[in-house]
């Protein structure tokens, strides 16, 4: 019988079907010798690792690039090691960290997904030069370091110069007799990179377009004139500044005149792009060059992806009405059923509202149009509730006060022909709390999508030992079909299938162990219970209980050494705003606890407590499948959705959460009895409010929760400084919005049954197996079907493009 394959050996085979299709090794070897010929210099014949990694891409890319043009034709106008260490090439390539966190990750799935269902559709949005920093832990405090992706070149794109847009900023309108004009603009231009996006094995590759910013050559060209040649040289970075780095909030809005100038650059390229698109495409229309609009929501949908391009609304008006002369109520029409918007958050914190002082500066024919748009709006609603100013006030995308600020939440929702959010009870609170007048204006506007992820990248590509079980058992079609994990149902308490999914995970926790001791130098139990939280750091998200846990854990193992205890490695990772002084506490609050309890002779490997630095997509890929619990524990109704969650879940770990978010479904998918579901509904947070909160009350009351903070306050985690902790408890007692000691009881009481599962691996087993079976619904493919369905008004496509070596249909 043979050897079964390694993770390593599996993750080669996948990696090597997918580029090679298991057809055409040879001219994949052969690709690759040649590029790896070009790649090396004429004085250094030795090859180093980057260049094999880039030998490969290239060769993959090669591969893709037929797939690639044949997909647009198609849309548009109608021995596999290679005696290399894939996995060793995987760890030089660079996180491509141009997102925040949920929201990017999300878009990424949302690529994958389209591609693999054949729809033709492009991600747009910026090539930051400097992504999401990286995170180094310098004495337990975060430290920020530039993230430089980009230092070694990026084999994907491909620049695409011909293709590159002016984007107008500044400047002054003029009404003339042959209509309004944009004038004394600054210009900077936009550079698309394109990057291909392959479906699963249908031969769809489609585009990620990212724009870069350039300085035109004629930029600041006064300065030229009075002859200060070099300052109008250097001058060119203030232009090219835009696309140099992510803001890092997540949640978070900064109101800086750099971000709204992002915002617009990624709308103006974008939509000038589409428009020539449109203009070029047959679509059967028989004019050479179409110029008429009236089809234009037919053929374009633009999705929102939060307020962030919600310029996109009067920018798609100014475009119409100025310059291509659509009359106004015409192109409003157009405009709405071309947009539909998908809001990602209720924290008030996170919702745009931009200074009108900024627009009137750097957009003031957009501010213009924002203000008749408005004006209409209010109109309706005058007519509909006659008298009811309050509603008018609240209804305004323009919000009145010392300092006048436009609502982006408010233009979208106008400006949009559907309204989402991103799981049932987020959607929820959307009609009923956030946009509740708005929903009482157009109900029919409004729609639930339930976040999904990409089993490609989240099981098959992370966890290629659990793909296989499960192939074993139920064959390959649930990789694009993820409803089909629920014939496992059928295997629930068959032994073997049992011992095997516990197997993979054992493996899998060997292996991330053996990791952290070689990245991080730590030494942990990989028998221990690997209990997970990754994600931003943010009040809302409580790490805070989580620590009131570990330390709760600490002071029951030294006030009775001698019990017996279930093993718990205690890990959380993820970034905090390097502005948000809270985050940085609570990061500098982990670290400290873990000093204390990795170094107490009396625990042992009983308790670890671990920092995971710099969390990251590939630090995800490799921490996920080796969890056993995964920590969702936001107060009720703050988490839009999460994502992690589903990670964790169709990988085998058991979920800790409250009634928030994709938790809800989750729970009513797999039944609330395979999920350890603890703490206040949203109902009782609402009536926590009306009552007020008052953290005294459960300090008072609860010994254990009163220790744990009288240690945090005294210094007992900070020795060095006793006073270190003092904001973070001050925050907790006097004024936590999120409630942390209001959950801390059901919490603790809701570890203790994690405990007394997880000492049953048989039965803990089962219920891995039955949230596994029971995680179809959330796949990124299900969201995008009903996205494409219900919003989009297209159909997902199963016909496979034939490859670019056979004659198109």
């Amino acid at each position: 019988m043979a050897a079964p394959l390694s993770d390593g050996e599996r993750r080669k085979q996948i990696s090597v079907r997918g580029i090679a299709g298991l057809g055409d090794v040879a001219e994949v070897r052969k690709s690759f010798n040649r590029h790896l010929h070009f790649t090396l210099v004429k004085d250094r014949n030795v090859a180093t690792p980057r260049d094999y990694y880039f030998a490969l891409a290239h060769a993959v890319r090669d591969h893709l690039v037929g797939r690639w043009i044949r997909t647009q034709q198609h849309y548009y106008e109608r021995d596999p090691k290679l005696g290399l260490d894939l996995e060793e090439l995987e760890e030089i390539e660079e996180d491509a960290g141009l997102g925040n966190g949920g929201l990017g990750r999300l878009a990424a799935c949302f690529l994958d997904s389209m591609a693999t269902l054949g729809l033709a559709a492009y991600g747009y949005g910026i090539r930051y030069e400097f992504g999401i920093f990286n995170q180094k832990i310098v004495d337990g405090w975060q430290v920020e370091e530039a993230d430089d992706w980009l230092r070694y070149g990026n084999p994907w794109e491909k620049a695409r110069p011909e293709y590159m847009l002016p984007v107008h900023f500044y400047g002054r309108v003029d009404h003339t007799p042959e209509g309004v004009k944009w004038i004394d603009t600054q210009v900077v231009l936009a550079m698309p990179y394109d990057t291909p996006v392959p479906g699963y094995k249908n031969n769809t590759v489609n585009t990620m377009r990212l724009w870069s910013a350039k300085a035109p050559n004629d930029f600041n060209l006064q300065e030229f004139n009075v002859g200060d040649y070099i300052e109008a040289v250097l001058d060119r970075n203030l232009a090219e500044n835009i696309s140099r780095v992510l803001y890092p909030n997540d949640n978070f809005f900064e109101g800086k005149e750099l971000r709204l100038k992002q915002e617009y650059f990624v709308v103006a390229a974008t939509l000038q792009d589409i428009i020539r698109r449109f203009k070029s495409s047959k679509f059967g229309c028989r004019d050479p060059v179409r110029t008429c609009f009236e089809t234009f929501p037919d053929k374009v949908a633009i999705q929102l992806n939060d307020t962030h391009p919600a310029l996109s609304i009067p920018e798609l008006m100014r475009i119409l009405v100025d310059v291509e002369k659509v009359d106004w109520d015409k192109a409003w029409e157009i405009t709405k059923r071309t947009c539909a918007y998908t809001n990602h958050t209720v924290l008030p914190e996170a919702l745009e509202r931009w200074p009108v002082s900024m627009f009137e500066k750097l957009l003031p024919r957009h501010l213009e149009i924002i203000y008749a748009l408005n004006q209409m709006h209010l109109d309706r609603v005058a007519a509909l509730y006659p008298g009811d100013i309050d509603r008018l006030r609240r209804m305004s995308v323009i919000e009145e006060g010392d300092c006048k600020r436009i609502n982006m939440a408010h233009l979208c929702v106008i400006g949009s022909h559907a309204v989402n959010g991103v799981a049932r009870i987020h959607s929820d609170i959307v009609k009923n709390s956030v946009f509740k007048d708005f929903y009482e204006l157009e109900p029919e506007k409004f729609q639930n999508k339930t976040n999904g992820i990409t089993p490609r990248r989240w099981l098959l590509l992370c966890n290629p030992g659990l793909a296989d079980v499960i192939a074993e058992k139920i064959g390959e079609g649930f990789i694009t079909d993820l409803s089909q994990l629920e014939k496992l149902l059928d295997f629930i308490n068959n032994e073997s299938f049992i011992r095997d999914v516990a197997k993979v995970k054992q493996e899998n926790k060997l292996k991330f162990a053996a990791y952290l001791e070689e990245q991080y130098k730590v030494k942990i139990n990989p028998s221990s219970m690997f209990d997970v939280q990754v994600k931003r750091i943010h009040e809302y998200k409580r790490q805070l209980l989580n620590c009131l846990h570990a330390i709760t854990l600490y002071n029951r193992i030294r006030s009775d050494p001698s019990k017996s205890f279930v093993p718990r490695t205690i890990m959380i990772g993820g970034k905090a705003a390097p502005g948000y002084h809270m985050a940085k506490m609570i990061i500098k609050l982990i670290t400290s606890i873990a000093d204390v309890i990795n170094n107490d002779p009396y625990v042992g490997d009983r308790l670890k407590v671990i920092f995971l630095e710099n969390y990251r997509v590939s630090l995800a890929e490799k921490v996920i499948p080796a969890a056993d619990l995964s920590q969702q524990i936001s107060t009720a109704g703050t988490e839009a959705s999460g994502t992690g969650n589903m990670k964790f879940m169709v990988n085998g770990a058991l979920t800790i959460g409250t009634m928030d978010g994709a938790n809800v479904e989750m729970a009513e998918e797999a039944g609330e009895e395979n999920l350890f579901i603890f703490g206040m509904r949203v109902e009782d947070v609402e009536a926590l409010d009306r009552q007020g909160y008052n953290a005294r009350e459960y300090y008072e009351r609860l010994p254990e929760l009163q220790q744990a903070i009288d240690q945090i306050s005294s210094g007992f985690f900070s020795p060095r400084d006793p006073a270190c902790f003092r904001d973070v408890v001050n925050m907790l007692m006097y004024h936590d919005r999120f409630k942390v000691f209001a959950d801390y009881e059901a919490y603790i009481k809701c570890q203790g049954q994690v405990d007394q599962l997880f000492m049953d691996p048989r039965e803990w087993t089962k219920k891995v197996i039955r949230n596994i079976a029971r995680s179809g619904k959330f796949s990124s493919d299900r969201t995008i079907m009903e996205y494409a369905r219900e919003i989009w008004g297209v159909e997902p496509s199963a016909t496979k493009i034939p490859p670019p070596n056979l004659p198109r249909d």
